[in-house]
């Protein structure tokens, strides 16, 4: 029994201190906490693949959320923009998802390195 409950306060220790860096990366980098939160939830915590997809994207609604409520108070967050961006990424989003229930695994593995290494590419090329 006692084994049983450490290893659950391992599993949540583990838990709040990955969710308390993809948190930082988000509110830092203004986004992208998923793409950190995919590959931790998946290698660090060991969920299957879709569910790390489905998890990062539940944990970063809130934050996202509160990343949000903190710009829009420093005068960052402009609603010009803002708003039909959120229509076409909520559309994208749904669209997503549809797609991680449909694709291959390796193929859903494979495009999320594109995008990843597509990402890192784009930011060290003027």
């Amino acid at each position: 029994m006692e084994r049983h409950t450490a290893e659950k306060i391992k599993t949540v220790a583990r838990g709040v201190c990955a969710g308390a860096a993809i948190g930082a990366a988000n509110g830092l980098f203004g986004g992208g906490g998923g793409m950190i939160a995919v590959p931790v939830l998946g290698g660090l915590l060991g969920y299957p693949q879709r569910c790390a997809h489905a998890t990062a994207i539940l944990i970063i609604a809130p934050v996202s959320l509160a990343g949000v409520i903190a710009y829009a108070f420093a005068g960052y967050l402009w609603l010009n923009i803002a708003l039909p961006a959120s229509v076409g990424m909520v559309t994208g989003g749904a669209l997503g998802a549809l797609g991680l229930n449909k694709l291959p695994l390796n193929a859903v593995r494979l495009i999320f390195i594109a995008v990843m290494l597509a990402a890192g590419i784009r930011m060290v090329l003027p």
